[in-house]
Parts: structure tokens; sequence; C-alpha cells
């Protein structure tokens, strides 16, 4: 629901003002246009799908390849023929390589009372315990517990991210794939429709909980309690948001990781290699995870999103992966504005000048990190070739 602008404050001076006048105004990162609504809609469609089977694999590892550390089956779900090995030599499946990607950028990042969490003691009992129980009877695996005592802790807080990241998706992938139903019955008519969507959903599971449990010879052993008082909102969507969005990593043969190159910053807290951040290549290559999204998405798209390619690309399917990254952002900048929204200091359409101040700082503060993104580059609606 659009809100009306009661702001007193004068025009912002700050490089992307147009933006923050907008979301004062009830509106989105994302300007509103019929195009734009079919481009996020169709891809968010397509994005559901594959979280859909990224989730339930995250799930899967951290579940049922607890401490294998050697897990060459970990992509099969525990469905394994040679058929599938096949096609999975083929390339032909779900590249769960990038949930892995974005899972690993969330450990590394970490934010979150989960991060907190898995550095405590009650962490650290609990999954001593469940290595315990895995480790009896293996003297090899035992033998290296007892050389290194923290690699399989730290296999364990790895785990810990694997399940909070598809406890998340399995949050992410309906709310997607129900925004798309809602646009095909006409109930979803602009971005600012999108962005509520996905709002409400966020605030419905803000205070769901975060646990993870393993089963090891059939007793079960709680790492993440329900007690540790983790919750969907802040301690798995806001890392997230911060990790993968923004944050990420440089990228392997884009960048020197050699320190005496200077390409990558010191302070991790500059790195810009999110979604946010990526441009829209078609290269394909190793190494770089968002080309892996793409090519998932590809194979789930609407027709009527892969229509609207054809006709705005002179480069036709050789283009599609560019396209699908250009709508892909366009979703994400929807999905961020939600998260801008709800963690507003105060309510937009508040008539309170100091809190009308705070708002606005808080807005700038956003823009500061959107100055450098794909943000200014998706303000302009294409034309239709």
């Amino acid at each position: 629901m659009n809100m009306t602008h009661t702001s007193t404050l004068p025009p912002s001076t700050h490089p992307l003002a147009e933006i923050i006048d907008r979301i004062e105004h009830g509106g989105a990162l994302l300007p509103e246009s019929e195009e734009n609504v079919m481009e996020v809609v169709g891809i968010l469609k397509s994005y559901g799908v594959v979280l859909d089977a990224y989730w339930r694999n995250l799930l899967f590892v951290a579940d049922r390849q607890f401490l294998v550390l050697f897990p060459f089956f970990k992509y099969f779900n525990g469905e394994i023929s040679f058929s599938k090995l096949l096609k999975h030599w083929w390339h032909d499946r779900i590249n769960y390589e990038f949930s892995e990607y974005c899972m690993k950028a969330m450990f590394y990042h970490g934010g979150g009372k989960l991060d907190a969490y898995l550095d405590t003691p009650e962490f650290e009992e609990r999954a001593r315990q469940a290595i315990a129980a895995k480790v009896s009877g293996n003297w090899l695996i035992w033998g290296l517990n007892q050389a290194f005592p923290d690699f399989l802790l730290e296999q364990v807080r790895q785990l810990a991210y694997y399940s909070a990241l598809g406890q998340f998706w399995r949050v992410m992938s309906p709310m997607f794939l129900d925004l798309s139903d809602r646009y095909d019955r006409g109930e979803i008519q602009t971005i600012r429709d999108v962005v509520d969507h996905v709002l409400a959903g966020l605030v419905a599971a803000a205070n769901q909980p975060i646990t993870y449990a393993v089963k090891i010879n059939n007793k079960e052993y709680t790492i993440i309690p329900e007690s540790a008082g983790l919750t969907f909102l802040m301690d798995a969507a806001v890392p997230y948001v911060e990790a993968v969005f923004f944050r990420s990593f440089p990228f392997m043969g884009t960048v020197s990781y050699n320190a005496q190159a200077y390409q990558i910053s010191h302070d991790i807290s500059r790195f810009t290699y999110g979604a946010l951040y990526a441009d829209p290549l078609t290269i394909g290559g190793a190494g770089i995870p968002p080309t892996l999204l793409m090519q998932d998405m590809r194979h789930f798209l609407p027709d009527y999103l892969h229509q609207f390619y054809q006709k705005i690309s002179l480069r036709g399917e050789e283009d599609l992966r560019t396209r699908i990254c250009v709508s892909f952002q366009k979703s994400m900048f929807c999905v961020t504005t939600a998260a801008m929204l709800g963690l507003m200091p105060y309510p937009l359409q508040t008539t309170d000048l100091t809190e009308q101040q705070t708002n606005r700082k808080y807005l700038e503060s956003w823009m500061d990190r959107f100055v450098a993104s794909r943000l200014p580059n998706v303000q302009v609606c294409e034309v239709k070739a």
C-alpha cells in the first residue's frame, strides 16, 4: 500500500536524491513501469523455482552430510543413479555451487546473533558432543580430531550456515512463487505492490526461529537450540543481504589475490562484489558465481519474460544470460527496498520533524552504498527493439 508523503524536510542534496525522494513518496529503489513489474515478477518466478532446489540441497548437506569430509554425492540429495551421474558430469543440472557460494559469503562476513552464537561455549559444547558421536568408531577421523581439535568444530560452524541459509530460502522461495501467482491474477500491478508483498512476507516470518539439529545413530543432537534466540529476519535475512547483495567475494580470475597487487581492499567492509554491483557479463567463465545462477534461471523463465527478452535484444538467445542478470538485479533492488522499509527507524508517514530527519539520514546512508552499484543503471526503462 503506497503511503502519503508528509515530509516537511527540504530536498536531499545526495547524488541519488531523486531516489530518496521517490522512496519518501512511497516508491521504491526501482522506478515504476509496466515493463519493470513484468521483468521483476517474471525473474522472481524463475528464481523461486531455483531457490526451492537450493534450499533443499543446503538442508540435505547440513542434516545428512554432517561431517562427511569427502561428500562426493552431496548434490544428489540422497538419490544416486547412473543416469543422474551422467547428467551431473554433463552439467545438465542445478548449479548448487552457487548456493554454497552464498553460504560461504555469509560464513565469511558474519553478522547477527548466529555469528556471535557460533563463538560461544554453549555452541562448542553442543558441537563437540555431536562430533564425538560422529567420530566414535572411526579411528581415522578420531585421530584427525585429536591432532587438530578445532578442525571439525569449524566444519560444524560452516554446516550451521548451510542450515541457516537453507531455512532462509525455504521462506523466500514460496514467497516469490506466490508473487507470480498474484501477478497472474492481476493483484500485483506496480513495483510498490511487489515491495509490499515481499515486506509482508519478511514481517510474517521475522520471528521464525532458526534452529539446527542432526541425528547420529538414531539420537538427535541439537547444535542451535531455539533458546539461542536466533530469528529469520535479523539473524538470516539481514546478514544475507549484507553478505550476498553488498559484499560477497572478489571473483577469482578477475582480480589478483596477491597482497602486493593491492587489488583487494584490506577492509572487508568496503567489499563491493555483491549481486547489486555485478556487471552483467556473458562470459560464463568458471569462478564467476552469478553466471551459475543465471544459467539455472534460464531454464525456468515464464514465456512472457522470454518473449520480452527476444524483443529488446538484437542478439537473441546469445544475450539471454545478460538480460536475466539485469532483470535479477532489478528484482533484488525491490527486495532490498522491502528490507530497507522493514528496518526503517520510523514510519515513512511520520509528521514528527526529528523522526523525518532520522529517516532521511537512514536513507542517505543506504544511498551512499548504492552510488557505485548498478542502481543508477536501472533507473531508465529500456525501449523495445
